[in-house]
């Protein structure tokens, strides 16, 4: 049965027909089974206390955080019919590149010579202010004229009212000489009457005072109405005075008027002029905006308004340009039952899309063709597909996200939290439980409440 020996007996003896060898072929064959489902046993037991990292994991894809780094809809500023395309689908362009060519569709903007005839208007404009001027100060000249005119007059006025006053003065004198004379005269004429009736005087005597009292009645007449001619000169003088004043205040105003009027013209020319020029400015900005260029350096991925000779909106999309340089991130949407467990600053182990990768998400040390990355934002509020949106940034201690990596790529991301046996992260998944579903105990920081101390009276 050893097979020691040269000399086999197996051609004489089977071992088949030997109960005893079937019992014990048959035992020896059970034992192994026993065997191989006790050492996984222990296995599995081993297995459930070794360290199991508690992970989160969603799916989200790549982006970026720049906005000028986001794929950029190109759209025209006036509304025009496309003339001429200078790029295609796919084309490499820098800042700058003029992407195509429209003309302007508004019927105020057909003329040919616009700016030129723009021009002109300005040039009349500009002329016809110049005109306003040369008005504005001859009418100034006219009215410091008419000023001198009426301070000339005004003083020859004056001097003939002053010597008017002069001559009543004068004129009111002699009238109180004559009118001494007057009493004097008519004195003596009573005195020689008185004589002459007593015969002490003759008649000739009598007849020649009673001539010089009529002679001293004429002088006091002619003095008194010579005064009131003088005087009536006074208040005629006084009436050309306030005639001259009213005169020249008129001429004055008009004056004055005509000056405001040339200077409200001119300012209405100067609003014109300042009118002329937006236009003619606005013209000219109008026209660079015929020529479509590229806001940014990057690639022309898509034409949506294709052809020639169609019309284009004001503001519509017509070419999608995607930069060439780029802050890469990966947006995830997570659940309202994980967001309480992140926060900004947590490390997240990612898997991209095209990118071969084994994940253990348990045990990130094992994992290969992973990338590191760091929650850098959280949004406060709920997207409208009722999750909760985060922003991942690469993790600058780790190695680098892939060169190839593109925006709109997919992605993986695993959240890594507590580190647990693995029998309690069986037990949290068989039973639904969120990660971290317990919390270690805090101790309380416990103290004595005093009573209120009493004032003593």
């Amino acid at each position: 049965m050893l097979n020691i020996s040269k000399n086999s007996i197996r051609k004489f003896i089977r071992l088949s027909d030997f109960k005893s060898f079937e019992l014990v072929k048959r035992s020896q064959v059970k034992q192994a089974p026993l065997y191989i489902m006790l050492g996984c046993f222990v296995i599995l037991i081993i297995g459930l206390f070794l360290p199991w990292t508690q992970n989160i994991s969603a799916k989200g894809y790549v982006t970026t955080r720049q906005p000028e780094h986001h794929p950029q809809a190109l759209q025209s500023v006036i509304p025009g019919r496309i003339e001429n395309w200078f790029v295609r689908e796919g084309d490499f362009v820098y800042k700058g590149d003029t992407i195509l060519y429209i003309t302007d569709v508004k019927s105020e903007y057909f003329d040919p010579n616009l700016l030129e005839r723009t021009g002109e208007q300005l040039d009349a404009k500009n002329k016809s202010l110049e005109s306003y001027d040369i008005k504005i100060d001859a009418l100034n000249k006219q009215y410091d004229a008419l000023k001198k005119a009426y301070e000339l007059k005004r003083k020859q006025t004056l001097q003939k009212l002053n010597q008017a006053q002069n001559k009543i003065r004068m004129d009111s004198i002699d009238l109180a000489t004559l009118k001494n004379n007057l009493e004097i005269s008519a004195d003596q004429y009573k005195r020689t009457k008185e004589l002459y009736d007593k015969g002490l005087k003759s008649l000739s005597e009598l007849q020649d005072k009673q001539y010089k009292q009529q002679e001293a009645e004429a002088n006091v007449s002619v003095q008194q109405n010579k005064l009131i001619n003088q005087q009536n000169t006074l208040s005629i003088l006084n009436i050309e005075l306030l005639s001259i004043e009213q005169e020249y205040a008129n001429k004055l105003a008009k004056s004055q008027s005509d000056m405001q009027t040339a200077v409200s013209s001119k300012m209405e020319g100067v609003a014109t002029m300042s009118r002329l020029q937006s236009t003619l400015s606005n013209y000219s900005e109008r026209q660079k905006f015929y020529y479509i260029t590229a806001p940014q350096t990057g690639y022309i991925t898509k034409i949506i308004t294709k052809g020639l000779g169609e019309t284009v909106k004001a503001g519509a999309d017509i070419a999608i340009i995607v930069p060439d340089e780029y802050d890469l991130a990966v947006e995830i949407y997570l659940k309202p039952n994980d967001l309480p467990l992140l926060h900004v600053g947590n490390h997240v182990r990612l898997r991209f899309d095209g990118w071969p990768a084994i994940v253990i998400s348990g045990w990130p040390e094992s994992s290969t063709g992973v990338f590191g990355g760091t929650i850098v934002a959280i949004d406060q509020f709920i997207s409208e597909n009722g999750f909760y949106r985060v922003l991942i940034s690469p993790d600058e201690s780790e190695k680098s996200w892939p060169d190839q990596l593109r925006v709109g790529a997919g992605a993986e991301a695993f959240f890594l939290l507590s580190e647990v046996p693995v029998w309690y992260e069986v037990w949290r998944q068989l039973n639904g439980f969120p990660a971290r579903f317990y919390q270690p105990k805090q101790e309380k920081n416990e103290f004595k409440r005093k009573a209120p101390i009493r004032s003593i009276k």
